[in-house]
């Protein structure tokens, strides 16, 4: 599994703008070939602060996703941000739930 973390600093009078964007992208992206979770986040203390989850089957379905059009979209909010968003990805080998399944 490969989960990718986008972290973006929002300007403040930009934050509905940003969030209806990355709202507005979560059932297309969902529905990608390979998307087991695409998730959008915004901090309880610092509400400017926006983070988007996504979990993928493997890095070639990720890879299909960053060229896509849908990822522009995502990029395009750059202008609304204080500074370049925080991209990690992980390359999660091995998961155990903790409910035991």
């Amino acid at each position: 599994m490969i989960i990718i973390k986008i972290t973006m600093r929002v300007r403040m009078e930009k934050q509905k703008e940003v969030m209806q964007t990355l709202v507005s992208m979560i059932k297309p992206v969902s529905r990608e070939k390979g998307c087991l979770s695409y998730e959008v986040y915004r901090d309880i203390e610092k509400q400017n602060i926006f983070s988007l989850l996504a979990e993928w089957d493997t890095r070639k379905n990720l890879d299909h996703h960053i060229k896509s059009d849908k990822f522009g979209v995502l990029l395009g909010t750059q202008s609304l941000l204080y500074e370049s968003p925080s991209i990690q990805i992980y390359t999660i080998s091995n998961s155990v739930r903790m409910d035991g399944r």
